[in-house]
């Protein structure tokens, strides 16, 4: 086991990484801005580094100033959170050169998932669902392109072969508008992601999105953890999540669970990673996979009992996987609000001192935030301050308990999204579960239109 390691992010999932590490007692190496000097973690962490400005192109984002931290420190391996540098072939491939254990998958893999089209064949020849689609990415001919998109059938969606986080999608509803479509997702594609390569894929009208965790190893053991069901969002941007996912059939799951860890072994997968998929009239369909942790894994380690960011450091330590897939049994049910720092429906940032913070408790209830009273949020960074979890034997029990925690948590100084989370869990659509990705969209589009009517 290590030693020590250095955590390459900020904010609630460099304070889990260190909680996770000190558990297993691992010493941690916080790097960080000059805007997050009094955040808790650098204040817990047994060194810290400050490797730069609050921009995070001069930070965050600093390969260089990242590694040099980790050689004055002597870390032995670095992990890099989710966002920033988790997903970015090129930094894992220059720690590994550099001497260091990157606390994730192989570059190559890195790769491999990070570029949409390659992922979806790899999937395809892993057996994998898939979206049907154009066979890799759209050619420069126009023509070719209209005859890929009438083969499909209309709507199509023109995605970003590099893309990620609901950036670069373009619906295109008639071929009238096809090319331009196309035209301009690559334009903005190369500006965004410098790869102007893009794929056309079926759109589906009213998808859940559903998701697989996985954990493997280096010695071809892979497990899937079950499944969360992600579909209340707003702009591809997650709000709340759960786990189980809500009326889906249990055999169904088990057998796109298996093939994704059979596609695991396939392409040498190593870590903890998640394959992403749309979700309608009982067919998966992949979209993707992130090849890092998920702001969402509370909810798996909730029902699995399973330590996710603790696996992935004993598998890159060269641990093999300590369980089979048949010892994986869910229990229970597990609800995640994220808590953002932002008006609660016109979505605009509220950086700023937080004058008084009160956690919520009880039973099955966790919360992981690094914020505190007194503690300032910079203007910088994803506007995300934290989670809060609520678990229960049933889904019943979860969501009540959530509307508990809500109650009482107590943030104040700027404003936050708790407000729209409470609304939530009391929605009826919610309550019933198993609602697509639009829904929340379209009832946020509604009460405005309607507080416009007033």
């Amino acid at each position: 086991m290590f030693e020590k390691i250095l955590i390459a992010n900020r904010g609630e999932i460099a304070l889990r990484i260190q909680r996770a590490c000190r558990e297993l007692g691992i010493k941690t190496v916080v790097v960080h801005s000059t805007a997050d000097t009094e955040a808790k973690y650098v204040k817990l962490a047994d060194e810290s580094v400050c490797i730069g400005p609050p921009a995070s192109s001069g930070s965050y984002l600093n390969i260089p100033a990242i590694i040099s931290a980790a050689e004055v420190t002597d870390a032995e391996a670095i992990h890099p959170g989710y966002g920033f540098l988790s997903e970015n072939a090129g930094f894992a491939e220059r720690v590994e050169k550099s001497g260091f254990v990157f606390i994730g998958p192989r570059p190559e893999t890195i790769a491999l998932m990070g570029d949409k089209v390659s992922a979806k064949d790899a999937m395809k020849a892993a057996g994998v669902p898939c979206v049907p689609g154009s066979e890799g990415a759209l050619p420069d001919d126009p023509k070719e392109i209209v005859k890929i998109a009438r083969a499909i059938g209309y709507p199509v969606i023109i995605k970003a072969a590099g893309g990620g986080g609901g950036r670069g999608m373009r619906v295109v509803h008639t071929e009238a508008a096809l090319n331009n479509a196309v035209n301009m997702t690559r334009a903005e594609a190369g500006a965004a992601f410098g790869n102007p390569v893009v794929y056309m894929e079926k759109y589906l009208e009213n998808p859940r999105h559903i998701e697989i965790q996985i954990l493997a190893d280096s010695f071809k053991n892979a497990v899937y953890l079950g499944e969360r069901d992600c579909s209340m969002q707003r702009r591809h941007q997650k709000v709340i999540e759960e786990a189980p996912a809500p009326e889906v059939n249990r055999r169904l799951i088990a057998k796109v669970g298996e093939r994704c860890a059979e596609a695991c072994r396939k392409i040498n997968y190593r870590g903890a990673g998640t394959f992403e998929f749309l979700f309608e009239n009982d067919e998966f369909y992949f979209i993707e996979m992130n090849t890092r942790v998920q702001v969402e894994h509370p909810v798996t380690e909730q029902v699995t009992g399973i330590d996710i960011v603790q696996a992935q450091i004993r598998i890159a330590a060269g641990e093999k996987l300590w369980f089979r897939q048949r010892d994986v049994v869910l229990k229970g049910h597990a609800i995640e609000c994220r808590i953002n720092a932002e008006d609660p429906y016109k979505f605009t940032p509220s950086p700023g001192n937080i004058l008084s913070y009160h956690p919520p408790g009880g039973p099955g209830i966790r919360v992981d935030t690094h914020i505190y009273q007194g503690y300032t949020i910079p203007p910088h960074y994803d506007s995300m301050i934290g989670k809060v979890i609520a678990y229960g034997d049933t889904r019943d029990q979860a969501i009540r308990r959530m509307r508990i925690a809500l109650s009482e948590m107590v943030v104040e100084g700027i404003k936050t999204n708790i407000p729209l989370h409470q609304e939530l869990m009391h929605d009826a659509r919610f309550i019933e579960g198993g609602a697509n990705i639009h829904y929340l969209e379209e009832k946020l589009a509604a009460k405005d239109e309607a507080t416009k009517g007033k």
